[in-house]
C-alpha cells in the first residue's frame, strides 16, 4: 500500500535550499520514491493553514518511507534543509490501488 510524506517548508535561505533540492531527488528514488508535489502554487479551500511551500511525496510503502527518511544520506541532506529551511513532515498512510483505476 503506497505511503506519502507531506512537509510543509518555510524556506529562509533560498541559496542554501537549492543544495537541498539537488540532493533529494536521488535520495527518494533510492527508496522507490517520487514527487507527487513539489512546491507548486497552495490555494486554501478551507480553514486557515496558508503553507509557504508544499511538498508531497509518494514510496511504495510506509517502511520505505521509513527507511529514506532515517538513511545516511537523507540525513546528511536533512542538516542541509535544517540550516536552510524549517519544516513539519508528516507520514500518512496511502490506499490501496484499485486495478485500472491508477
Amino acid at each position: 500500500m503506497p505511503a506519502f510524506v507531506i512537509a510543509d517548508i518555510d524556506v529562509h535561505d533560498p541559496q542554501r535550499y537549492e543544495d537541498y533540492k539537488a540532493g533529494s531527488p536521488g535520495s527518494i528514488a533510492e527508496f522507490g520514491g517520487r514527487f507527487v508535489a513539489r512546491g507548486g502554487a497552495v490555494e486554501a479551500l478551507e480553514g486557515d493553514w496558508e503553507p509557504a511551500r508544499v511538498v508531497i511525496i509518494e514510496f511504495p510503502d510506509v517502511d520505505s518511507v521509513r527507511r529514506w527518511y532515517r538513511s545516511d544520506g537523507y540525513q546528511a541532506l536533512k542538516a542541509i534543509r535544517d540550516d536552510a529551511a524549517t519544516g513539519r513532515f508528516v507520514l500518512v498512510d496511502g490506499v490501496p490501488r484499485v486495478p485500472g483505476r491508477g
